[in-house]
């Protein structure tokens, strides 16, 4: 009897833990996009809310149907919209690629240093996190200025004769973007690559196998959940970036992140807004399914 009971108690134990993450999941992420989905399909008005009701019991449906796909159909035939999402995946994609390329031997070496310099060279990493996001862009914003320190550093230097204009550029959205979400990029490769098991790099070596070798057969297939993960925690938000396109980039900065702003502070239309939210979203999904459909092979491959 008492065994019934402690297995009963043990199952409802599973049950309230697997239940709230998913919980969380209902009430702070499907009910809000449900929200918005449903703002979507609106007209916009001059009231508040600003947006109609989404059953209209005065029209037929057919009407109600056609009107409520306006949005979408908008966003269709403006290419500002279109332009604004290639150039955010073209601005995410670049900066994930830079990350990568930065990121890694950076992990690579946190990897193989001694556990108790390993510590410390993670605390420089998580370090910046400790001082506000809107600090660090605005010291970028000094860093990358006409009258800057780099410009001056260069002029002092003499590689220069006059300054560059490196501020509200795309060099200074990459720039920003890049040392924002490098920490998210080193992380995930540097928990992947610190099971490497080193011995299997000694016997590859005695096989004959050159280091270029052994780390494309080795350390990178062991490393790509790692690279994976990294480079969607660095694309997700990327894509979706308005602070840094907005500061370093200046107005010409067409970022999806900024017209989806304005959309809904300066145009106020927010069915327009919730539409080109939702295109985001279903844009975003697609790389958290393909992260998600690769750990469930390499889940089965490597039971």
């Amino acid at each position: 009897m008492a065994i019934h009971q402690h297995r009963i108690g043990d199952l409802l134990w599973r049950r309230f833990v697997i239940l709230l993450p998913y919980s969380w999941l209902l009430l702070f992420f499907l009910v809000p996009f449900a929200i918005v989905f449903k703002i979507s399909f609106s007209d916009p008005i001059v009231a508040q809310p600003p947006f109609t009701a989404l059953f209209d019991h005065s029209q037929n449906l057919l009407n109600r149907f056609q009107g409520s796909l306006n949005n979408y159909l908008f966003l269709l035939e403006d290419n500002l919209y279109w332009i604004s999402y290639l150039r955010s995946i073209r601005v995410a994609g670049i900066s994930t690629l830079l990350c990568l390329l930065l990121g890694y031997p950076v992990a690579y070496y946190i990897a193989q240093s001694p556990p108790t310099r390993r510590n410390l060279l993670l605390m420089l990493i998580i370090l910046p996190f400790w001082t506000s996001f809107l600090l660090r862009v605005y010291a970028w914003m000094g860093i990358l200025s006409t009258n800057g320190i780099l410009n001056s550093a260069l002029l002092w230097m003499g590689l220069i004769e006059e300054p560059l204009q490196m501020l509200y550029t795309d060099f200074a959205v990459y720039i920003g973007i890049v040392y924002t979400y490098l920490p998210f990029m080193i992380l995930p490769l540097y928990a992947n690559l610190e099971r490497l098991d080193l011995e299997i790099h000694d016997a590859a070596a005695d096989l004959g196998g050159k280091p270029l070798q052994v780390f494309w057969d080795i350390t990178l297939p062991v490393s790509v959940p790692g690279i994976i993960a990294g480079s969607l925690l660095v694309f997700i938000p990327a894509m979706g970036e308005f602070v840094i396109p907005a500061l370093l980039g200046g107005l010409d900065s067409l970022m999806i992140g900024r017209t989806l702003y304005d959309e809904f502070f300066v145009n106020r239309d927010w069915p327009l807004a919730s539409a080109v939210a939702t295109i985001l979203l279903l844009i975003l999904i697609l790389p958290m399914m393909l992260f998600q459909r690769t750990q469930v092979s390499s889940t089965e491959s490597n039971p």
